[in-house]
């Protein structure tokens, strides 16, 4: 089994990296493989609705120009994925959308391809926004009929600042044993 975790931050080593460690550690205690991939690395562009990805029904996106079929790739050997967002003006950063968006349309088109697959969201806030970057990180699981194990939040701005949110870091310590549990029951 294994479980990909998909930063959304432009800050490749923040706090929601940091958050999403305490999160994928526990997960591996369980023996489930993990890997996190920084989508700050490479280029992600938004959806622009072409509609190719039901015409040619290949699991993939039409538009290649970017790291987009990569990612989705990726969801597709995985049984657990995880989204990470910092909350930016009230939602998920536009590096997280564009991934969603362009990996939700392609779900849908090819039958839901990622059904039944465990999902998880993490944000990182300082004062507001968690909860609707996480309700927009949740509507991608929704859409595509994944299991959401839940979600962990953090309040944190400055780089570092997540180390002092001890509930924050409990919950996702927590989401990633619910997540490896949920995923043994789904898939061990």
């Amino acid at each position: 089994m294994k479980v990909i975790g998909f930063n959304g931050s432009p800050r490749k080593d923040g706090n929601t990296t940091t958050l999403m460690g305490y999160l994928l550690r526990e997960i591996e205690k369980e023996g489930i493989e993990t890997e996190l991939v920084q989508l700050s690395a490479k280029a992600i562009h938004g959806c622009i609705a072409c509609y190719k990805c039901f015409e040619n029904k290949d699991q993939r996106c039409a538009v290649k120009n970017d790291a987009a079929n990569e990612y989705i790739e990726k969801m597709t050997t995985a049984q657990g994925i995880v989204l990470g967002s910092p909350s930016y003006f009230q939602d998920v950063t536009a590096e997280m959308k564009a991934l969603i968006d362009r990996a939700g349309f392609v779900g849908l088109a090819n039958g839901r391809m990622h059904k039944n697959k465990v999902g998880a969201a993490v944000s990182c806030l300082r004062r507001s926004g968690g909860l609707h970057t996480v309700e927009t990180m949740n509507h991608f699981f929704l859409s595509n009929e994944l299991v959401i194990a839940g979600r962990a939040m953090s309040v944190a701005r400055d780089k570092g600042e997540v180390e002092k949110d001890q509930e924050g870091i409990q919950a996702a310590q927590t989401l990633g044993q619910r997540t490896a549990w949920l995923m043994k029951k789904l898939y061990g």
